[in-house]
């Protein structure tokens, strides 16, 4: 699709058609014409307006986006990026204890995989998020968070174990799954505020 008018969602692998969804309810409420397209090829990554990548298994999806020749693609990219679980996994630039593949290198961050343990594999929380008047209920599954971030990161939302929503320029970068929460404020956000559409 030409003319960077499209909304992509990766998809390889984890919780796409929620994503597609979600920003399909997003786009109609804040009265914009966007169409939200599932990604399954890197030529059709360039000419996007933006590229969610979903939760699901980050192994499973850093070894289908090698698979599909999609990492430079990815990483030269110049539109919006949306990542969530997993997805900000596969974005960060380091991983703690995890050698079987190597990230983006999207935004300077480095993420824990799991940092729960088994013991807390799925919770939800209220989170107080930067710029939101009312608490977010996220919903975390086996989530990761990010235990560092360079100083052009900007931090939105922490808990005690770490960083769970953060930005970096045009990238939103989320451990919880957004799309499952019924609550649109977050792909809101990445529309308003991080690609400025209203």
């Amino acid at each position: 699709m030409a003319g960077n008018t499209a909304i992509g969602v990766l998809a390889l692998q984890g919780n796409v058609s929620e994503h597609i969804g979600a920003f399909e309810s997003a786009i109609k409420g804040l009265d914009l014409d966007i169409p939200v397209i599932p990604i399954r090829k890197a030529d059709e990554i360039p000419s996007l307006l933006a590229l969610a990548i979903p939760g699901g298994e980050s192994t499973t999806i850093m070894r289908l986006i090698d698979k599909n020749r999609m990492r430079d693609v990815i990483r030269e990219f110049q539109g919006g990026i949306f990542a969530t679980c997993a997805g900000m996994v596969c974005a960060a630039r380091n991983l703690i204890d995890e050698t079987r593949f190597s990230p983006l290198d999207l935004l300077d961050i480095t993420v824990s995989r799991n940092a729960f343990g088994r013991q807390r594999e799925s919770f939800e929380a209220d989170l107080k998020i930067t710029g939101f008047e009312k608490p977010f209920h996220a919903v975390f599954i086996r989530a990761p968070v990010i235990t560092s971030a360079g100083s052009d990161v900007t931090v939105l939302a922490e808990i005690p174990q770490g960083i769970v929503a953060a930005r970096q320029q045009k990238k939103l970068i989320l451990s919880f799954h957004p799309e499952i929460s019924h609550d649109l404020r977050m792909h809101e956000y990445f529309l308003k505020k991080v690609l400025s559409l209203s």
